[in-house]
C-alpha cells in the first residue's frame, strides 16, 4: 500500500516559545576586538541587537499564521518523513513545479514568491504563467523529520522528490532550486527526463574544462570571485563535511549561536551592501532560523555536507539533457563561465540578474519570478 499523504499544521506549545526566551534572556555574550567588525565574523553588537528584538519583540504567532496560511501535508518516502507545501493554484490546468531550498535555508525563502507563482494575473502575470508548487523540506531540514541513517545524499533526495511528485500524481512537472535545491534539481533532470519537463537553476554545477578557453573580463572576475570564497567564506562547509554533530550539537543549544551562524550567511551571501537588513527583514531571517531551532534539525541539516564530502553525490552528473534555465545572480557566490555550464546542462535560458544573491525567491521575489515566468513559457509552448 502507498504511503498516506497526511495534512501538517504548523504549531508550537507555549512551552517551546518559553523555553527559547529564557535561554536568550540567559545568552552569554562574547567579546570583541575593538574595531572590528563582520571580517571576524558576527559582530557582537549587532548580535546583542537580534538576540532582544528576537527575545521582546518577534511575535511566532504571527509568522505561524502565516505559514498555516499555505496547506502543509507530510508522507513517508523510503523510510522519512518528508514535509511539503502543496499550493494548487485556481488554474486547473497549471504547470506542476517542484522549488527546492538549501542551506542554512527552509520553505520560509518561498513564502513571497508563492503567491505569485499560483495566482499570476493577481501579480502581474498571465493565467499562462500559473504554477501548481511543491515545496518541500529537505530531508533532515525542518518540518520533515531527522534524518537517523547514513546515505541521505544528495541524488537519495532527488529520488525521494521524483517520488513525491509521482504521489502526488503529476506526470509532467518542472524543478527549480539553488543552493542545495539547485544540486538536488540537477539531478531530478538527469533521473527523471521521462517526467521532468525542465529545470531551472540559481546556482548551476560545473567544472573546470582541461582547456578553459578564452573568458571574458567578467568572467575572470567571476572566478576571482570564486577563489576568494573559497579562501574566506567555504569554513563553513569543511567543518559541516568533516564533523557535523559536534558543531550540530553546540548550535542546538544555543539559540543566539544559531542565529549569528545562519544570519552571517544571509549577509556574506547576498546582495545586502555589507548588511543583511538591506536584504532581509528581521522577521524573515528570525523565522528561518526558528525552523531549525524548534525542530532540532540543525545536527541533521549539517549532515547532508558530510554525505556530500564522502558519496557520491560530490561528482557532477556528466550532462542533463532536458532544457535547462539559469538565472546568475551577481552576489551568488557560484558564477562558472557559461561555456563551463553549457557542457553540463541542455541550457536554453540565461538571464543575467540585474541585482540580488544566493537567497533569491527571498531577496528579490519579483525578479525571480519574472524569470521563472520566461523560461517555463518556453518550456510549455
Amino acid at each position: 500500500m502507498p504511503e498516506p499523504i497526511e495534512r501538517f499544521e504548523v504549531s508550537l506549545d507555549d512551552s517551546v516559545l518559553e523555553d527559547l526566551r529564557s535561554r536568550l534572556a540567559r545568552t552569554r555574550f562574547a567579546d570583541q576586538i575593538e574595531g572590528t567588525a563582520w571580517e571576524y565574523g558576527m559582530p557582537i553588537d549587532y548580535l546583542r541587537a537580534l538576540v532582544a528584538y528576537w527575545r521582546d519583540t518577534y511575535d511566532w504567532r504571527a509568522q505561524e499564521a502565516r505559514l498555516n496560511q499555505l496547506e502543509h501535508f507530510r508522507t513517508r518516502i523510503d523510510g522519512q518523513s518528508i514535509h511539503f507545501v502543496h499550493a494548487r493554484s485556481a488554474h486547473a490546468d497549471a504547470f506542476p513545479l517542484l522549488i527546492m531550498h538549501g542551506w542554512p535555508g527552509s520553505v520560509v525563502e518561498f513564502l513571497d514568491v508563492i503567491p505569485r507563482l499560483t495566482d499570476p494575473e493577481a501579480h502581474g502575470g498571465q493565467v499562462t504563467d500559473a504554477f501548481h508548487v511543491v515545496a518541500p523540506s529537505l530531508p533532515g531540514y525542518g518540518f520533515s523529520e531527522a534524518t537517523r541513517a547514513r546515505g541521505w545524499d544528495v541524488p537519495r533526495i532527488a529520488r525521494a522528490f521524483i517520488g513525491l511528485m509521482s504521489r502526488l500524481g503529476y506526470p509532467r512537472y518542472g524543478a527549480q532550486g539553488g543552493d542545495w535545491g539547485a544540486q538536488i534539481a540537477t539531478r531530478i533532470g538527469a533521473l527523471d527526463p521521462e517526467h521532468c519537463a525542465a529545470i531551472h537553476l540559481n546556482m548551476p554545477i560545473a567544472s573546470r574544462p582541461d582547456e578553459p578557453g578564452s573568458l571574458s573580463g567578467e568572467e575572470k572576475g567571476d572566478l576571482a570571485a570564486m577563489a576568494q570564497f573559497q579562501r574566506e567564506e567555504s569554513g563553513y562547509a569543511l567543518e559541516q563535511g568533516t564533523k557535523p554533530q559536534t558543531l550540530g550539537l553546540a548550535l542546538n543549544d544555543t539559540p543566539a549561536g544559531l542565529l549569528a551562524w545562519i544570519v552571517e550567511k544571509f549577509r556574506a551571501w547576498s546582495d545586502c551592501d555589507g548588511h543583511p537588513e538591506n536584504s532581509f527583514s528581521r522577521d524573515a531571517m528570525i523565522t528561518n532560523v526558528m525552523l531549525y531551532w524548534v525542530t532540532q534539525t540543525i545536527p541533521s541539516s549539517l549532515r547532508l555536507y558530510w554525505e556530500h564530502m564522502h558519496g557520491e553525490s560530490s561528482r557532477v552528473p556528466a550532462y542533463v539533457a532536458v532544457p535547462t534555465g539559469v538565472a546568475r545572480y551577481p552576489k551568488e557566490m557560484l558564477r562558472y563561465p557559461r561555456s563551463w555550464v553549457e557542457r553540463h546542462y541542455n541550457v536554453t535560458h540565461w538571464a543575467v540578474m540585474p541585482r540580488g544573491g544566493h537567497f533569491a525567491a527571498m531577496e528579490q521575489p519579483t525578479l525571480f519570478v519574472e524569470d521563472l515566468r520566461n523560461f517555463f513559457r518556453t518550456v510549455q509552448a
